[in-house]
Order: C-alpha cells, then sequence, then structure tokens
C-alpha cells in the first residue's frame, strides 16, 4: 500500500505536536509493510511560508499523484482542504482514498480567544486575548473554519485524536463517523534525524530543587495565568513550589508583569523556547508536568511526560481525560480554578513517593494505549470500513 501523507507543518523545521504526529504514523506505516512518502513545505518551492502551504501544496501533492500514484493521500489539519477538494474532483477510478486528520476544531479554537475567568476567586477576569490573539480570531480563524469544513467534507475518511475531537468536528463541520487515530509517542528512533533516542531516566541530581514543569506556546488558551495563580495559592500556603516555563509567545511579557504582582519572581524560571532534546531533559527532571489549558485537542507533552513516567497534572477539558485517568495516572482539575489546581500542585509535591506510583501507572497506560503501533492498527481500521483492503498482518488487530 502507497500512502502519502500531506503536512504544512514537520520537525525538525517546525516545533509541532502535529508535525511530530505525522513522523510517527509514518514510523508505524512502514512498519506494517506500507510505501510513506511525507510531503512538507520543502516539496513545495522555495521559501514557502505556513500561509502560502494550503495553496502551494496543491501543484506538488498533484505530481505526486500523476507520477507516484499512491493509494491514499492523508492530509494534516484544515491546510490540506484545497488539496483534497483538488482531488475529489478526479474520477473516483483514477484517485487515491481521501483521508483527513484533524486535531482540533477551529470553531472550538477561535471559542478559546476570550477572556480567561478564574472560577475559584468569583469568577474575576485574570486575562484578556492580546493583540495578536485578537487579530487570530479575527482573521485567521475564519479561513481555518472554511478550510477545515471543506477538509472534513470532501475527505472519504474522517480522523480525530480523540472521542473529543471527533464529536466536536461532527458538530462543528457538519460531518458524520470521525473515526479516532490517537496521537502516540514512541517510536524506537528519532524518526526525524534517524538517530538513537537516549534513554528516559531521570539524570536530576540528588540535591536539585524539585519543580513542576509547564510546556507550550504561552497563549491565552493555555491558561499560564491560572497556573501562576495556583502557583502564588500554593505558596501562601506554606508550600515551596518551583515552576519552569518551556514555550514563549505573545503572552510572554504580560506572564512577566503578573508574576511581579504575584510575587513570585524567585519561583518561576523562563526557560523560553527550547528545542526537543532541551524540552526532553526539563521534563526528565521534573517532578511533574502541569497542563492548565482551557482547550486541547490531545497534547503530545502529556504523551511525552506519561513514557518518562512523570505524572501529569492538567485540565479536564478536550482529548486529555482520554489519556490521564484522574488519581491514578496523574491529577484533573476543572479548567480555569486556581485553588483546585494548587491543591493538585501541592499534593503531587507533598507526597513524591505517590507522584512515582501515578508516573509509572501512567506509563503502563501509555505502553497499552498510545504507541505507534496502536495508532497503525486504528487507522488501518478505518481504512477498512472505508472498503480499502489493508495489509494481512492487520486483517485481526490486537492490542
Amino acid at each position: 500500500m502507497k500512502v502519502l501523507l500531506v503536512a504544512n507543518v514537520l520537525p525538525p523545521r517546525d516545533l509541532s505536536g502535529a508535525g511530530e504526529q505525522v513522523l510517527q504514523l509514518a514510523w508505524a506505516l512502514r512498519e506494517a509493510g506500507c510505501e510513506v512518502d511525507v510531503l512538507g513545505r520543502d516539496r513545495c518551492g522555495p521559501n514557502v511560508s505556513k500561509p502560502a502551504f494550503p495553496w502551494r501544496a496543491r501543484r506538488a501533492v498533484r505530481r505526486v499523484v500523476r507520477e507516484w500514484k499512491p493509494d491514499v493521500v492523508q492530509v494534516h489539519e484544515s491546510d490540506g482542504g484545497l488539496v483534497i477538494r483538488d482531488l475529489a474532483r478526479l474520477d473516483r477510478a483514477e484517485r487515491p482514498l481521501l483521508v483527513a486528520l484533524q486535531q482540533v476544531s477551529y470553531v472550538r479554537e477561535r471559542r478559546a480567544v476570550r477572556p480567561l475567568v478564574d472560577h475559584d476567586r468569583d469568577a474575576s477576569v485574570v486575562a484578556r486575548p492580546v493583540r495578536s490573539e485578537r487579530l487570530f480570531r479575527a482573521l485567521r480563524t475564519p479561513l481555518h473554519i472554511a478550510l477545515g469544513r471543506l477538509t472534513a467534507r470532501r475527505s472519504d475518511v474522517r480522523l480525530a485524536p480523540s472521542r473529543a475531537t471527533a464529536r466536536e468536528i461532527e458538530h462543528d463541520y457538519g460531518v458524520e463517523d470521525v473515526r479516532v487515530v490517537p496521537n502516540v509517542t514512541g517510536a524506537p528512533l528519532d524518526v526525524r534525524a534517524g538517530e538513537p533516542v537516549r534513554a528516559s531516566g531521570r539524570d536530576e541530581p540528588a540535591d536539585a530543587e524539585p519543580y513542576v514543569l509547564a510546556v507550550g506556546r504561552l497563549r491565552i488558551r493555555k491558561g499560564m495565568e491560572i497556573l501562576l495563580q495556583a502557583t502564588a495559592q500554593a505558596r501562601d500556603r506554606g508550600h515551596r513550589l518551583h515552576l519552569v516555563v518551556a514555550g514563549d509567545g505573545e503572552r510572554r511579557e504580560a506572564l512577566g508583569r503578573l508574576c511581579e504582582r504575584l510575587g513570585l519572581d524567585g519561583g518561576v524560571r523562563w526557560a523560553g523556547r527550547c528545542s526537543r532534546s532541551e524540552t526532553a531533559r526539563l521534563r526528565r527532571r521534573a517532578a511533574a508536568l502541569v497542563v492548565p489549558s482551557t482547550y486541547e485537542g490531545m497534547p503530545l507533552v502529556v504523551l511525552e511526560a506519561m513514557s518518562d513516567g512523570v505524572p501529569v497534572i492538567a485540565s479536564a477539558v478536550s482529548g486529555i481525560p482520554e489519556v490521564v485517568v484522574d488519581g491514578e495516572t496523574g491529577w484533573l482539575v476543572p479548567p480555569e480554578r486556581s485553588a483546585a489546581l494548587a491543591a493538585a500542585l501541592i499534593e503531587a509535591m507533598s507526597d513524591p513517593c505517590e507522584a512515582r506510583v501515578r508516573g509509572e501507572a501512567g506509563r503502563q497506560r501509555l505502553d497499552r494505549r498510545f504507541r505507534p503501533h496502536h495508532a497503525a492498527r486504528h487507522w488501518f481500521e478505518a481504512l477498512r470500513s472505508a472498503g480499502l483492503s489493508v495489509p494481512a498482518v492487520w486483517e485481526n488487530p490486537s492490542g
């Protein structure tokens, strides 16, 4: 089976969880015996930008379809909408099966650009979107929504990384039967460079100060203001809590000012934009990973923390509860509730033995459900439901 995967963002050029999933799936499909080609911006011409990709990818994909004749063309996110539209116009006997994997609904992404409210502090507004976020909501999300609907409606097979996201796409884009292919981690090689992945053992010095790690672009739906409020509350209750933030973004200056107002200057380290290896080093040394988002798809950072045996403290939003089991593999808290988040942080840091137990349970859950071969199994099942023959080894998938 020949499979063409089309994606706007791909490592190492882009630090992208969605792009990482393209490569994880590509590795798993190759292991299953498929021929896989991955087409990114570098195949669309010199210096093609992210905004230009939906248009520039059309010619590149048509050329590959004409010359290589793939059985399946899969696009990722709304960026592939025009590719799907073009290929859907081909005679059914000539065109490949068209598959779309959409990590989020941009209808929900747009709604997430709103004031951040702390429901544990009289529903007070703790942050408002900055100018660049307001422009994203007003100008870019309408295009993403239009392309997302086009992608979903013209595809033969529709995929999402979680049941929650599948339901969102069905409702927001007006389609049915969106199948789940979960995000995964754990390919045995660095699929971008072909180098062995370092062992994930904890190499933290014995006298190092324990810390909680947050990873991601600093935008309003990541809920960082709620996390800072929770950190301050934990300190007010006598718990010495250190926070490391790996990431940068449009909210960095506002978050720095909030840190000063809360008296957290000595308790928060802003690591800035980190490479994959730098983020992995910080993650392996962390006492816990915290994800205080108000909206997500299925965050790769959660899976990577579980793979390292690091317990996860996260908002119970989107696909996160399908991965993190509250009280078993980590802590789930309601979004936009600083007191609830502070309580979870205190519990995790006050009982490191329990945190390690939950971290190990998370690693075991990951091994059972969120490794590359699991994604391949779900992918083949989705294609078989559309009438495509799959490799014999996957006719009766298990595990």
